[in-house]
């Protein structure tokens, strides 16, 4: 006879301090990481194409942020084996299946930028008048 006191099994929450699913947040709140997925949308692309799209990135935090993202099966690396050497980099399924969702997110940051920045500046103000005020 079966026991009847099988294991329940609970849905992943991102709340849950041991959820694996924190490691995909993680991944993916890379501002690098957001662009570079963003970028690749249009279709692969080659290192220098995507250091020219992706402004301020370093060729450092670029290599970086690429090998994180082919390790994690978002991005896909093709050697085409040639002298001098050519890597195109494309999304995989997995990482084009985030793509609308971080367009999505690319669209609201530059629909409110400007509100943000008014905010942070009311913020700055605000905290100066007090800080004249405690002198």
């Amino acid at each position: 006879m079966k026991s009847s006191a099988a294991k329940k099994i609970t849905p992943p929450s991102v709340f849950d301090p041991t959820c694996p699913a924190r490691h995909a947040l993680e991944l993916i709140a890379n501002k690098w990481a957001l662009l570079i997925l963003t970028a690749l949308e249009a279709g692969a692309m080659r290192n220098g194409d995507l250091m020219r799209k992706i402004g301020g990135v370093s060729q450092k935090m670029l290599t970086q942020t690429l090998k994180e993202l082919e390790r994690n099966g978002l991005v896909i690396r093709k050697d085409m084996n040639t002298m001098p050497p050519h890597v195109e980099y494309s999304l995989s399924p997995l990482g084009a299946s985030l793509g609308n969702a971080l367009i999505v997110l690319d669209r609201w940051a530059e629909d409110h930028c400007m509100e943000l920045d008014a905010a942070r500046e009311r913020a700055d103000v605000r905290r100066a008048r007090t800080a004249r005020r405690v002198r």
